[in-house]
């Protein structure tokens, strides 16, 4: 699974940079086409969805999702032979 933002849809209310106890967002530094501050990833990798929502069959957080007042986060599947990053941290 990776995690999208809907550029469309998000207001740059940063609500999501707030919530996220693994830190994966951070605010937005250049304005969408609406002049809005989307928030940006920051190394991803990190929340538990994207790397054992397979694994486990379910959604292990999902603050940000639903925090999100204009509902514009979501996990997306990934194509087969995608390539992903992986980070490990103790």
């Amino acid at each position: 699974m990776k995690l999208h933002v809907d550029e469309k849809r998000c207001k740059g209310c940063n609500l999501c940079t707030l919530v996220c106890p693994y830190r994966i967002f951070r605010p937005g530094k250049r304005p969408n086409q609406k002049g809005v501050f989307v928030p940006e990833l920051d190394r991803p990798e990190r929340c538990p969805n994207t790397r054992l929502q397979a694994l486990y069959g379910r959604t292990l957080c999902g603050m940000c999702q639903m925090i999100c007042p204009d509902q514009a986060i979501s996990w997306e599947e990934e194509k087969k032979g995608e390539k992903r990053k992986v980070a490990i941290e103790f």
